[in-house]
């Protein structure tokens, strides 16, 4: 276990009951700024190693898996595209039962370089909110000439049923609006610098939704130590057949994530690098 700080939204810094847009909680996509304040908490941090079996995208949100690639580099988009998003297929269909169908719509790389134009997110988030979920369903006929009203998990899911352990109750989801530069086509890579300030919103319009966690004392952080790349990471955004949608059921809608600095870690090891590889996953 280890001890780190935690960046959340600052309750003090938005309107709870304020829907409109520009008038709720937003975030610039381009790093140019926020509308509310980020706040500091300090909160354990549980070691999975040992117990990855007890941790599922079903009662947690997240699950951890070792699956080494083929693909190692990771330079090379076009060469990401056409083989390591076959190997990211073949890991969902392997360990989530009954899936019918997987779509990969995007995939970003962060590294902790200075010349890296994608760095980890420090911030407590869920990428998508239930809105921007439909909207990325409504948008995948166009890519796969298809369409299916079965259960979706954007990024992923499991079939029915265990009982939720996730630490995240429905109060704390935070729904922020994303802003896009007028024009400026989607990348859905955000919350490219939390910490900026621009209360300007002239120029941009809203294109998206995320969910930012509000601090509780009931969360519960996980994180594997040491994780090296032949281990990969399952992290749900999205179940519509999750106890947020539907009421019941007590499966976990999504797993809150963030990145962060590790008070332990020797100051001569690599920064971190990886890769996000996110997906709509169908059910039969």
């Amino acid at each position: 276990m280890t001890t780190a700080s935690f960046k959340y939204i600052d309750p003090a810094s938005y309107d709870p009951h304020a829907t409109e847009p520009f008038k709720k909680p937003w975030t610039k996509v381009d790093g140019a700024g926020n509308s509310y304040r980020l706040k500091d908490y300090s909160r354990p941090v549980h070691d999975l190693t040992g117990h990855e079996k007890e941790f599922t995208t079903d009662n947690c949100g997240f699950a951890v898996y070792t699956s080494p690639a083929k693909e190692t580099s990771f330079t090379d988009d076009k060469q990401v595209k056409e083989g390591y998003y076959g190997e990211v297929e073949a890991l969902v269909r392997q360990k989530l039962p009954g899936v019918k169908k997987v779509v990969i719509f995007d995939h970003t790389i962060r590294r902790r370089e200075k010349a890296s134009p994608r760095q980890p997110v420090q911030l407590v988030h869920i990428d998508r909110a239930p809105a921007a979920a439909e909207v990325e369903c409504v948008a995948m006929p166009q890519k796969t000439k298809s369409r299916d009203s079965s259960r979706v998990a954007p990024r992923i899911g499991l079939p029915p049923r265990r009982h939720r352990r996730g630490s995240i109750d429905p109060s704390d989801f935070v729904k922020v609006d994303l802003l896009y530069p007028k024009g400026a086509s989607q990348t859905v890579d955000v919350l490219a610098d939390p910490d900026a300030r621009a209360a300007s919103t002239e120029g941009y319009e809203v294109t998206g939704e995320q969910y930012v966690i509000a601090p509780n004392e009931k969360h519960r952080f996980h994180y594997f130590k040491d994780m090296t790349p032949d281990m990969a990471m399952f992290i749900k955004c999205f179940d519509s057949e999750s106890e947020l949608m539907t009421g019941s059921g007590g499966i976990a809608h999504g797993s809150g994530h963030t990145a962060f600095i590790d008070p332990q870690t020797p100051k001569e090891a690599p920064g971190r690098q990886s890769i996000e590889v996110r997906c709509l996953v169908f059910y039969e």
